[in-house]
């Protein structure tokens, strides 16, 4: 019996086949077997993709034609309006729409931040556009601070505070000319007390009672009694201060009294001389006048020319803001303006008017760099916010304390009173 071969039909080796094919075993009248004959030389695959339609390129592919076509179109460009897209639903994210080239008046765009409100810290500002702040409004507009000037100073506010100064030193002391020492002791006191405020920031604690009443004294009887009592009034100052101070104890003794020396010497003595001015007989009103004339114009001329043409420091360790430009400025006005003012109140030659108002002008410069060098050494910029657009009374005293004592030696050689 032959077997079966694994790799031949289902028939035995030797089987013969018949030439014409087996019938099926179900016979289907509608079936012609014709068809199905392979045909060696017909093109293969050809018939049954013919019917579909070759795809067209990108270049022939209409948007009616595509599968979305039933989808009305969004226009785009320049015509585009928010409100047609599909996402007009959604509120609009702020910063993402593009701006209009003119946008109406008075209307901000859909989604827009309002300019200077800030975000997470950040002026909310496009880019391109600085940021809203109080320095764009136009001046005089409410709200807006006043800008300082050049040397860092608000200008309106310290020419009023000046001008009101001027008052109460010169009305008292041309109408009844002994109110102005309650205008000195007054003004003492307050210096004294700026003074014992700044030196704690150097930890040194001052007796605040014994040196105001000293110094007090101190002006009043150099006012009476003339250049000894005011030596006289410095020592009882300073005698009375260091008793008071015994009363707390030896801890930082030596600090706290080198601080209190240094406030009655600065403040109600070297001011002391004011009262030796002032208490001349017939001409003391006059001898205050042209001293204070040459200290102004001395910070006027230093102020204008140090502002305008100020370029090498003079002490930039101690002030930087004091040039040499300014500083001639100060000398020059000085000089001029005490020239024709000794000339015409009391008499004396010009050119000695003019070293008057030379002598006075360094002075109060040099008074202004002691303030300014006691100031950088506590680590404060005012002596106090008491006078606006000029800091403290001291910032102002700073050059008067220095200008009075070389008046009134100049003046006593200049200018003889009979006491």
């Amino acid at each position: 019996m032959s077997h079966l071969d694994p790799y031949g039909g289902a028939e035995a080796r030797g089987w013969d086949r018949p030439d014409q094919p087996a019938q099926l075993p179900w016979p289907d009248p509608n079936l012609d077997p014709g068809p199905w004959a392979a045909d060696p030389h017909a093109e293969r695959y050809a018939t049954p993709t013919a019917q579909i339609e070759p795809v067209r390129g990108a270049a022939d592919l209409l948007h009616d034609d595509a599968p979305t076509g039933q989808i009305e179109r969004i226009p785009a460009g320049v015509g585009l309006d928010h409100d047609d897209a599909p996402t007009a639903q959604f509120a609009p994210v702020p910063g993402d729409e593009p701006e209009a080239d003119d946008p109406p008046p008075g209307r901000r765009h859909r989604g827009r931040r309002r300019a200077g409100r800030p975000t997470n810290g950040q002026p909310a500002s496009s880019p391109g556009e600085q940021p809203a702040s109080h320095l764009d409004r136009p001046a005089g507009s409410p709200g807006k601070p006043a800008a300082p000037s050049r040397a860092g100073r608000n200008l309106p506010a310290a020419i009023s505070v000046g001008l009101g100064l001027g008052a109460v030193v010169l009305l008292p002391l041309f109408l009844y000319t002994p109110s102005f020492l309650l205008v000195l002791a007054a003004a003492f006191g307050v210096g004294i007390w700026e003074m014992s405020r700044a030196v704690r920031r150097a930890r040194a604690v001052v007796p605040l009672v014994p040196l105001i009443v000293g110094g007090v004294l101190t002006v009043t009887i150099g006012w009476f009694g003339g250049l000894d009592a005011l030596l006289l009034g410095l020592l009882v100052t300073i005698a009375g201060t260091l008793v008071w101070r015994l009363g707390d104890g030896m801890a930082n003794f030596r600090r706290d009294m080198t601080a209190a020396t240094l406030i009655a010497v600065y403040v109600p003595f070297l001011g002391g001389f004011a009262a030796l001015l002032a208490s001349s007989p017939d001409d003391g009103a006059l001898r205050i006048l042209v001293t204070l004339v040459a200290v102004v114009l001395s910070d006027t001329g230093g102020y204008a020319a140090g502002a305008n043409f100020g370029k090498h420091p003079m002490a930039p360790t101690i002030s930087p803001k004091k040039s040499w430009e300014g500083f001639a400025g100060s000398v020059g006005a000085a000089a001029l303006g005490s020239a024709l003012l000794l000339w015409l109140l009391f008499d004396v030659a010009p050119w000695w008017g003019a070293v008057f108002g030379v002598a006075v002008s360094c002075a109060a410069v040099l008074g202004d760099l002691a303030e300014s060098m006691i100031k950088r050494d506590l680590g404060v910029k005012d002596m106090s916010n008491l006078l606006p657009g000029h800091g403290g009374l001291m910032d102002r005293l700073d050059s008067v304390l220095f200008a009075v004592p070389t008046a009134y030696l100049l003046l006593v050689v200049l200018v003889p009173a009979v006491n």
